[in-house]
Parts: C-alpha cells; sequence; structure tokens
C-alpha cells in the first residue's frame, strides 16, 4: 500500500462488492487517494454469484417515484440519491464502458453476455481508471475515531490503517459464504448508530408438503400466490415460481418471503398456488372439458400436459383423487370439479424461510441517521455507509444492486 503523504488516505472503503467498488471507482474518478479493502480473495464475491450467476444489475424504471415506490417505506430517504444517479445513470455507466445490456421480463436488466463477469470487469475498470489500490485478505478488526478527527482502522494482524473519510460497505448477512457477515453493523453501533434487528428480506420458501419436492427445477410462469392464516387473506402476487428440492422460489416468493416470514410467527401459513390467475372458475372449467372431449380418447395425465407442465400433472392429479392413467372420458363429474378447485387454489404449506439462501436481507442502519444527499453519517461526520448495510427493504428483479449503485455512487461523489 502507498498511502498519502502523513501516511492518512484520503478515503478508506471497506467491503469490496458492488457497493463499494462504485465508491471506490467514483472517488478515484474524483482525484482522491483511494484504499478499497476486502476481506476475500477476490473483489465482488457476492456479485458474481447474483442472479444465478447472470447478475440482474437494475430494473429499467427511469421515471424515479415509479423506481422509488418499490422501496417499501423508504421511498422519501433515497429520492435526493436517485436524483442524482438513478437507473438510467446506471445503464449509462456500463455501456460507456463497453458492457452492453438487455432488458427482460417486469424490467429486469441483465448484461448481453449473461454473464456476471461483465459487471465485474466494467467495476475493475472503473478502479483502476481512478488508481484505486485495492487490498484484498484484509479483514478489518475495528474502526475507531483516531486523531485530529481521522479514523483508524485496525486490520486482523494489528496493522493500523488511517483515513480522513471511511465508506462502509460491508453488506448485510445474505450469502455468508461470501463474506456478507453483518460486521459492519457491529462497528457501526460502537461509533454511535442505532441498528435495527438483521432479518431476512429475500429468501425461498420450505414446504411441509412432500409431493412439491419432486419438482426441483419446474419453473411456472404467469401464476398467482395468496397467503393465508386461519382463513384471512394477507399478500397476493403474481407472477414466476420456481419449485426447489426444499420447497418453492423465484421472484414472486422471494418478494413475499418478508411478509411469510412475520405471519410465520402467529402460526401455520398456507399459500394458495393459483395456476391460471387470468382464468375465473367458470372459464376454466370451459376450457378443460373441451380439452377433455376433444381427447376423450387419451389419458388425462396426457390431456393437462398441454395446459401444465407434465411433471406438475404427475403430481397433483393424486391430490384430487385422479388415476393419471383415466381416459378423458372416465373422468367423472365431480372428478373435474375438484380439479378445476384445484388448478385455481392448489394449497401449500409453509415451513419454515430458508434463511441460509437469503439474496438480501434487511435491517441495518436506521435511515434517519443518513444524509441520503451525500450518504454520510448524521451521527459521526467522516463516516458513509452504503448498499445492505442500509435498512432499506429491496424486492427482487434488480432493485437490490440498484441501491448500491445508487448509494456507492453518491458516497463516492462526496466523501
Amino acid at each position: 500500500m502507498t498511502p498519502k503523504k502523513n501516511n492518512i488516505w484520503d478515503v478508506v472503503v471497506v467491503g469490496g462488492g458492488p457497493a463499494g467498488m462504485m465508491a471506490a471507482g467514483k472517488a478515484g474518478e474524483r482525484g482522491k487517494k483511494v484504499l478499497l479493502l476486502e476481506k476475500n480473495s477476490k473483489l465482488g464475491k457476492k456479485l458474481l454469484i447474483t442472479g444465478g450467476g447472470r447478475c440482474n444489475l437494475t430494473n429499467n424504471r427511469p421515471e424515479i417515484r415509479g423506481m422509488l415506490s418499490k422501496y417499501k417505506g423508504s421511498g422519501d430517504f433515497l429520492f435526493s440519491a436517485f436524483s442524482q444517479f438513478g437507473a438510467a445513470e446506471t445503464l449509462d455507466f456500463f455501456h460507456k464502458r463497453g458492457m452492453p445490456t438487455k432488458e427482460e421480463t417486469e424490467g429486469r436488466v441483465f448484461p448481453v453476455s449473461n454473464k456476471a463477469e461483465s459487471v465485474w470487469n466494467a467495476l475493475q475498470k472503473y478502479l483502476k481508471d481512478g488508481k484505486v489500490e485495492i487490498k484484498t485478505d484484509a479483514e478489518v478488526q475495528d474502526i475507531a475515531r483516531g486523531e485530529l478527527n481521522n479514523f483508524s482502522i485496525r486490520l486482523k494482524g494489528n496493522k493500523k490503517i488511517s483515513a480522513q473519510a471511511i465508506v462502509i460497505a460491508t453488506g448485510g448477512m445474505s450469502h455468508k459464504e461470501t463474506g456478507s457477515t453483518g460486521a459492519g453493523f457491529l462497528w457501526l453501533k460502537n461509533l454511535g448508530h442505532e441498528v435495527l434487528e438483521n432479518n431476512f428480506a429475500l429468501v425461498p420458501v420450505a414446504l411441509t408438503d412432500s409431493w412439491p419436492k419432486k419438482l426441483g427445477g419446474v419453473t411456472l410462469k404467469d401464476i398467482k400466490l395468496t397467503t393465508y392464516q386461519n382463513g384471512k387473506k394477507y399478500d397476493v402476487q403474481a407472477g414466476k415460481l420456481l419449485f426447489t428440492h426444499f420447497g418453492i422460489s423465484g421472484p414472486t416468493v422471494l418478494n413475499m418471503s418478508k411478509d411469510i416470514g412475520e405471519l410465520l410467527q402467529g402460526g401455520e401459513v398456507v399459500i394458495s398456488l393459483d395456476l391460471f390467475p387470468n382464468e375465473d372458475t367458470a372459464a376454466l372449467k370451459a376450457m378443460i372439458q373441451k380439452l377433455l372431449i376433444e381427447n376423450s380418447n387419451k389419458m388425462i395425465k396426457n390431456t393437462l400436459a398441454f395446459v401444465i407442465p407434465a411433471a406438475l400433472v404427475s403430481a397433483i392429479l393424486p391430490l384430487c383423487g385422479v388415476s393419471a392413467d383415466t381416459p378423458n372420458h372416465s373422468v367423472r363429474s365431480e372428478d373435474r370439479k375438484r380439479l378445476i378447485t384445484l388448478l385455481k387454489g392448489i394449497p401449500l404449506h409453509v415451513k419454515e424461510l430458508v434463511t441460509g439462501k437469503a439474496v438480501v436481507s434487511s435491517g441495518g442502519v436506521a435511515l434517519p441517521e443518513v444524509n441520503f444527499k451525500t450518504m454520510e453519517s448524521r451521527v459521526l461526520p467522516g463516516v458513509y455507509i452504503v448498499g445492505d448495510v442500509l435498512n432499506i427493504n429491496r424486492p427482487s428483479g434488480g432493485y437490490s444492486l440498484q441501491i448500491c449503485w445508487t448509494t456507492g455512487y453518491v458516497a463516492g461523489n462526496s466523501c
């Protein structure tokens, strides 16, 4: 490391994830002497597995209020930051660095390459252009106020680093194997911040039912999920669902998981899966009856496979008491009625949230304690707080990474 004269760095960024890389790169672009500390052996370990390795880097919502409506309860805080660097600026940032993007369903934006490495490479170039010094395998043990209002950062091995400003970009507690252990929360508490209890915001759901676990890898599009507890309806969301070896996942499930977790504290939760949300019961009954009549000599399992995945057909027919090999002309009226009811509302019994597979975690630094025009702490000037360290609920669909780009950029432009 080659520190600034007097052995004090202008800016030290702790955490080499997306928010930290953006903050360090922007500060370096401004001519600051910047040191980026990362506890892993390379930067962006979690970034490289985002979106199944494809990296859903943002959601194409250039209108600020439309974007902020997705961050429940946080929009008013975020307006200043997003006015400086939002989705449009993010796309421009990556395009200018030679990384073309493409838009998929519901505004999700990915690199054309379908590889998170493309995002990582663009950020690496940004750091290099800004002459940011990078130190990996650098585990921070403690952060404290030093002399003359500087900050003292103690690394594992008791090596100390001094900085005029420090950016905390250590992430939340999702994917602990990538380094997101919540260490930043402890330092910020010690520095006087209120840190709200951390819990997992976007996680898959484990089920007690055994039949869904045989469908691992089956994806359903355009379905509707409704959560119930004690017969009372709560959340309703539509979109995609993915069956896994432990239950269900996919964007729709992830976005409902925080509310499901809260409901579980009060007892059993049942999720109703509607396979045909765009058809009412009468229309679905007419469609299925027409299929059975037109294919009267075929077996019901083969006919239903025209409209839902074959693996799902085999799994749900036993639930309504119909043999998969029954010829369509032999399906009784009461069997058809049970089948239609099931297709409009398959009950899925929740066992628990699978927190070990969290995409992001909620909780973190209370938002009133941060100046979002600069991302500087209101409690301790000179400390900047970005990314998943902040208590912001972030839905699936590129919104979590956009928080990282936005807050990282604003901090790097201000510190």
